[in-house]
């Protein structure tokens, strides 16, 4: 085997290297019955992490607007509080943030498909730790929306 080709996979990661093997994984969001493009498949990390910024921007200008000392001082703190507000908020109710409808994303639970407030709670607290949301499954959901038993598509 060529070094080359071998550090080629694991660069690619585990997906690639078993593909290359004969393993058919099919798209991102197949396995739960989503389409693999257009509206409701599976939102792509770039969206994603658009919504996110956009989010976290609005939630840090609230934040340095109405609760800072006069010096800027706490403004990271009160973002994060103002940001879990305002996604348990609105994706507990239209089911998506700010961010998220700029992008064309919604979040959808997977039996219901509408978000309810428990749901939109333990999906944003797990958000909000940041580690879950950096674990992500073969569909490309994040371990904070297998927990919520959700999923971000595209509008």
């Amino acid at each position: 085997m060529d070094n080359r080709q071998a550090f080629g996979s694991w660069l690619s990661g585990p997906r690639a290297a078993a593909e290359e093997a004969g393993a058919d994984f099919g798209y991102r969001g197949e396995q739960l019955g989503l389409p693999e493009s257009g509206p409701g498949s599976i939102a792509r990390p770039g969206r994603r992490l658009g919504a996110l910024a956009v989010d976290w921007g609005l939630c840090l200008l609230i934040a340095y607007g109405l609760i800072t000392d006069g010096y800027g001082q706490a403004t990271g703190n009160w973002a994060l509080l103002i940001f879990f507000a305002v996604s348990i908020l609105t994706v507990g109710t239209v089911g998506s943030t700010p961010g998220k409808r700029l992008f064309g994303l919604r979040v959808l639970a997977l039996d219901t498909g509408t978000v309810n407030p428990l749901r939109a709670l333990l999906r944003t607290a797990l958000l909000c730790v940041a580690l879950p949301a950096l674990i992500w499954d073969r569909d490309g959901r994040g371990l904070h929306d297998r927990l919520a038993r959700t999923v971000e598509v595209r509008i």
